[in-house]
């Protein structure tokens, strides 16, 4: 397990203060704001040690506010809006410096038998054995790895990720907003369920945004581009080990009004579908004076 891995499961261990009180903290780098699938998680957990074990969260749907101070600690204040029959209902505030920078409301159910399809996933994805990883991309493409998206590639992470197509990372074509990439946890994650979905949700923040640019041959590191997360909405269909690649499958239907719309869908390599994504972002270009 790498030091980044044990580092995330550290900060998922929140510290109880009061009832339905609990204090994060953040990661020792120097990001310049919280990572928005940090407070996801986060806030996540916070719901879950107020709900009976055997209740697991089934969606969430989250607001971002105000960007996250990484060198202060986050409150999490729940909700316990309501215990029902079969679900149970959360809402979460995160709050920093006496303001609220987040929010989150899960629902939570039990495991039930009924009806059960899926869409399956897409077979023409090559291996993740078959590709390289974003240190190796880095090394054979060098300076055609645009500077932003060089310094994010280089970080130590708790996730692993091997896109699919290059041209998205190297080029500054006007391509079809969609990517698929392999992503992975750099160790392994406790088999409870309550902490598999806290990662999963960590991760499912990766690269959404980016696939709102592509049609406009951009990316979110470009400096003239305030990017940001706004909103973002999971479901977590079927539970499933954290052990291995997962397909993260991203599609934009739509840009406009300085946000990028992206859906997602998180696959297990034998092919079950795990949960979906949904996210909308601050894409907003800063202009120069003169303009």
């Amino acid at each position: 397990m790498t030091a980044a891995m044990q580092e995330l499961l550290s900060i998922l261990d929140l510290e109880k203060l009061e009832h339905n009180l609990y204090r994060g903290r953040s990661p020792k780098l120097d990001w310049q704001r919280v990572f928005g699938g940090q407070t996801i998680a986060q806030a996540l957990v916070a719901a879950q040690r107020t709900v009976t074990p055997e209740r697991h969260v089934h969606s969430l749907h989250g607001y971002f506010m105000r960007p996250g101070d990484t060198k202060v600690p986050i409150i999490y204040e729940v909700d316990r809006i309501r215990d029902g029959g079969s679900f149970t209902t959360r809402r979460v505030v995160a709050i920093q410096h006496g303001h609220a920078i987040f929010s989150l409301e899960a629902s939570f159910q039990g495991d039930e038998q009924g009806l059960e399809h899926q869409v399956p996933m897409p077979l023409d994805v090559p291996p993740p054995d078959s590709l390289m990883t974003q240190q190796e991309l880095i090394g054979k493409f060098g300076d055609a790895v645009p500077e932003g998206i060089r310094r994010y590639w280089e970080r130590d992470r708790p996730i692993d990720m091997k896109p699919v197509m290059l041209e998205h990372y190297t080029s500054r074509e006007k391509l079809a907003p969609e990517q698929k990439i392999w992503i992975r946890t750099a160790g392994p994650v406790p088999a409870d369920r309550a902490t598999q979905a806290a990662v999963l949700a960590y991760l499912s923040d990766m690269t959404l945004l980016d696939t709102s640019t592509f049609a406009h041959g951009r990316a979110v590191f470009d400096p003239d581009i305030q990017a940001a997360s706004l909103d973002h909405a999971m479901w977590f269909h079927r539970p499933h080990r954290l052990d291995g690649w997962i397909l993260y499958t991203q599609d934009s239907p739509s840009s406009q009004g300085s946000r990028g719309f992206t859906r997602g869908a998180l696959y297990g390599q034998d092919g079950t579908l795990i949960a979906s994504v949904a996210q909308e972002g601050l894409i907003r270009l800063r202009h120069s004076p003169a303009e």
